[in-house]
């Protein structure tokens, strides 16, 4: 069985807002993190989205050509499969978009045989998911800086879930990975 994988970038406070990337994000650029973004799109060939981070992605990825690190040709290539009510408008190569009972058809992609399932952005679909007890894995880019306001990733009236710390891994510039899995 596939691993559903939540891969996220925030701020210590949780901020991942995409409008002040360029002050949370980009700062704290690092060889170390390029590696470990580059491994987790290699090593999963599903991208899991809610709407809104796909409309974000598409326009860029879909059109990117500098394969440098093998990114490009392995996102425009895996399958990507979107969650949303109104139908797309920008297409992206191997796109699907999910339709029906959202625990009922990500059960049925984690049951084929392939890599990981990768989610990235998409709050609200991680926020829908979580009582599915679905997410096998957290993996956090924790950025060291407090954004005191933005968008936050997990919705404050969520119930509690505990997790268990599985990996850590500190890169350059005071970036922290936190890699959790549910408790069982």
């Amino acid at each position: 069985m596939r691993k559903l994988v939540v891969s996220e970038w925030l701020a210590l406070d949780g901020v991942f807002d995409s409008t002040t990337m360029d002050q949370w994000f980009y700062p704290f650029d690092s060889k170390q993190r390029a590696a470990y973004i580059q491994e987790g799109v290699l090593t999963s060939d599903i991208f899991l989205f809610g709407r809104v981070t796909y409309e974000m992605l598409a326009p860029f990825w879909s059109q990117a050509k500098n394969n440098e690190m093998g990114i490009v040709e392995k996102m425009n290539s895996m399958a990507k499969y979107v969650v949303s009510s109104k139908p797309l408008n920008i297409p992206w190569e191997n796109t699907t978009r999910l339709q029906g009972d959202l625990v009922e058809e990500v059960y049925k992609l984690k049951q084929q045989p392939g890599q990981d399932i990768r989610i990235a952005g998409s709050s609200m679909l991680v926020n829908s998911l979580l009582p599915s007890d679905l997410i096998d894995e957290y993996r956090l880019l924790v950025h060291p800086i407090l954004m005191g306001s933005g968008k936050r990733f997990f919705r404050e009236e969520k119930e509690s879930s505990r997790l268990h710390l599985v990996h850590t891994e500190t890169f350059s510039k005071g970036v922290v990975l936190l890699c959790y899995q549910p408790e069982k």
